[in-house]
């Protein structure tokens, strides 16, 4: 599995991440993705073969069914809710922790591949 971070969450995530020798981008990095829609970020990380964590399922959920109905396939969507893990700097341990074994569960490139999921 690869990984993309949306926007919203801590950088320090993909950072311990890829300490932990996972293959991670976060959207702060990434300036080529700065200021694009949606749209233009999910076709990027479908050329790239990425999932994408976000907390953003209003916009997100549409473009992945879209794309399976589409027939095309997406690399995963893995979803967060404030309610249940807030985005905060004191959680990062523990979105560390889940991600870690959401990728040991899930190790082949295309192990999320027309799936979602929800932290925690």
């Amino acid at each position: 599995m690869r990984l993309f971070i949306d926007e919203h969450y801590p950088l320090e995530i993909a950072r311990e991440l890829r300490e932990r020798d996972h293959d991670v981008a976060s959207a702060i990095e990434r300036d080529d993705l700065a200021s694009s829609d949606d749209s233009f970020i999910f076709d990027r990380l479908q050329a790239e073969r990425r999932a994408i964590m976000t907390n953003n399922h209003r916009d997100w959920r549409p473009l992945c069914a879209d794309a399976i109905q589409a027939g095309e396939d997406h690399y995963g969507l893995i979803l967060t809710a404030d309610r249940t893990l807030a985005r905060t700097r004191s959680n990062i341990r523990r979105f560390v922790e889940l991600l870690d074994a959401l990728f040991a569960a899930n190790p082949a490139e295309d192990a999320l591949v027309n799936h979602e999921r929800w932290l925690p």
